[in-house]
């Protein structure tokens, strides 16, 4: 029996703590974060919106555009991918629509979060969030949409900037009542503020350590202490991608040479080893043999 992507993530999460998410834009990045020893893969909204599509994470892209950059990412890994949903893109019925889609394109779980649309960075000023009843409304019907029973249903609060601890543990309770599998708490400022979810809690929480906002870049020892389950860098390799990218193209236009860029590029033999192309390649000879 095959066992789905959904139980493979749970697996993941009971085996490893806190469990390592990477995030990954696109098919290549998966293949490299798998033969890196990775676990399990992340993708970020804001990455399909900042890296397929060139526009900022402020809810412009559809579940469409998302689902396609699930298919490919899941065509070539056998890790288990957690997708970033955003709102969810409707009411409930779009919602229990994303869980039906997303598992049929090999997703092993999502998180809906309790912002209203249009939705801005969770480390930006200006969130405005759902009442907490609607947004337990949000995960009721993800829940009740599950087709695989292991299908994770993450809550994602961001009522730490807004509502503070009291308020942001009170809708997180109300979020696991309704059915959450786990929790993305974003935007925490301290280990503490794990710890008190921690107590509070009995599922699995997700520290969201994203460069360059408001939660510190602590060690994966640390957040084990404070009771952290999942450990998420979402956007770590885009942000290194992008800035080598900026640096080669720089020198290839000041200098009309990649010549000085060369140490900063991987190299075919690198490439073809992630891809496995020679494997392809003897095959096509073999087939001209046969022919």
């Amino acid at each position: 029996m095959t066992t789905s992507a959904g139980r493979k993530f749970r697996d993941a999460v009971a085996t490893e703590r806190p469990l390592q998410l990477p995030g990954v834009i696109n098919a290549y990045i998966a293949l490299m974060a798998e033969d890196c020893g990775f676990k399990a893969l992340y993708l970020s909204g804001a990455g399909v919106a900042n890296m397929s599509y060139g526009l900022p994470d402020l809810g412009m892209t559809t579940l469409d555009n998302v689902l396609e950059d699930v298919r490919r990412i899941t065509a070539v890994t056998r890790l288990p991918l957690l997708v970033d949903a955003d709102t969810g893109w409707g009411d409930e019925h779009m919602i229990a629509r994303v869980v039906q889609e997303m598992t049929r394109a090999g997703a092993a779980g999502i998180h809906l979060e309790d912002q209203a649309y249009p939705k801005r960075c969770g480390h930006r000023p200006g969130k405005q969030l759902v009442s907490t009843d609607e947004m337990s409304a949000r995960v009721k019907a993800a829940v009740e949409a599950k087709t695989d029973p292991h299908f994770v249903v993450m809550a994602r609060s961001d009522a730490l900037a807004t509502e503070g601890v009291e308020g942001a543990l009170y809708r997180a309770q109300s979020y696991q009542d309704a059915g959450a599998d786990m929790l993305f708490l974003e935007a925490a400022t301290s280990l503490d503020d794990y710890r008190i979810f921690r107590e509070k809690l009995n599922i699995p929480i997700l520290a969201n350590l994203t460069e360059f906002g408001k939660t510190p870049l602590v060690t994966t020892t640390e957040l084990k202490e404070a009771g952290v389950d999942i450990a998420l860098y979402p956007l770590s390799a885009a942000r290194a991608m992008n800035q080598a990218a900026l640096e080669v193209l720089s020198i290839i236009r000041i200098e009309g040479t990649q010549v000085q860029a060369l140490e900063k590029m991987q190299t075919r033999d690198a490439l073809y080893e992630v891809l496995n192309y020679h494997a392809y390649e003897q095959r096509l000879d073999q087939g001209a043999e046969q022919k």
